[in-house]
């Protein structure tokens, strides 16, 4: 373990960092958020940054920072919890596919592509309208859209795997399909799913994002990064420090999670990388 994290670059440690801080925030944010993230105080809405409200207030004299430690919780439920049951289905599907090939094969992955074909955001709004505003809607709506990228990698590594020696050598030995494709081949294919993993998830919270900011999102008062930008566009010529903390929440986590994602690419999968 030691060895492998002095072979990351210091951009990727960084980045990790950040990325368990906002982990650890997000599962202790009742102990960590100074305020309830429906506290109302009138007295002081829209304040300003500054004490004991750093990052301000809103409307409602809500603590801005509190919510966006609230925040954090559902954004990024919601970015790993989509990307790993995405994850599950894709790297079931794709192997299944590649594996057994022929007509199976096509058929499953003229099924890809037709839900390729169709514009991501709009298969996610209609998916969020049908299951209705919440937490449950988005999961199954990103879920569903997510897994077939997935379904496609994993399909292309079953293929160039099913064919090398260890695979024929098993099959030799009598074991059937499922032991061959769960057995044998998925174990193989670990490093580049981690690497996927780490680039699926900010890719989910932006989208989560996406939806909250045209009204699709998580309901109030519960709040998510999107919808505070949400609130925070409406008054940003007068308050603009409503949508910047928010906005650079959503940024940096992005960012952290890209470049944590491309030093893992570069150590677990170093035919995948790029000059």
């Amino acid at each position: 373990m030691r060895n492998f994290l002095s072979k990351l670059p210091l951009s990727t440690k960084l980045a990790g960092g950040f990325i368990l801080s906002i982990v650890i925030v997000s599962i202790f944010a009742s102990w960590i958020a100074p305020f309830p993230y429906d506290r109302q105080d009138t007295l002081n809405s829209l304040a300003s940054p500054g004490y004991p409200y750093w990052m301000g207030t809103d409307r409602l004299g809500r603590d801005l920072l509190s919510r966006i430690i609230y925040g954090a919780r559902i954004s990024l439920f919601v970015g790993v919890f989509t990307t790993v049951a995405a994850l599950i289905i894709g790297v079931v599907y794709g192997t299944i596919s590649g594996y057994l090939g022929g007509r199976i094969d096509s058929f499953m992955m003229r099924v890809v592509d037709v839900i390729f074909s169709l514009p991501d955001l709009l298969l996610i709004i209609l998916i969020t309208v049908l299951m209705g505003r919440g937490l449950l809607g988005i999961f199954i709506a990103l879920t569903l859209v997510s897994w077939v990228t997935t379904a496609r990698l994993v399909r292309g590594e079953t293929l160039k795997l099913k064919e090398s020696q260890f695979v024929e050598a098993s099959r030799a030995l009598g074991a059937n399909h499922f032991r061959v494709m769960f057995r044998e081949i998925l174990p193989n294919l670990w490093g580049i799913l981690i690497v996927t993993l780490s680039f699926r998830i900010p890719v989910a919270i932006l989208s989560e994002s996406t939806l909250s900011f045209v009204g699709l999102g998580i309901a109030p008062p519960y709040s998510s990064w999107g919808t505070l930008t949400n609130e925070g566009w409406m008054a940003v010529k007068f308050y603009p420090h409503l949508i910047v903390f928010p906005s650079l929440a959503i940024f940096i986590t992005i960012l952290s999670f890209n470049l944590f994602g491309d030093g893992l690419r570069d150590i677990l999968d170093p035919k995948g990388k790029t000059d």
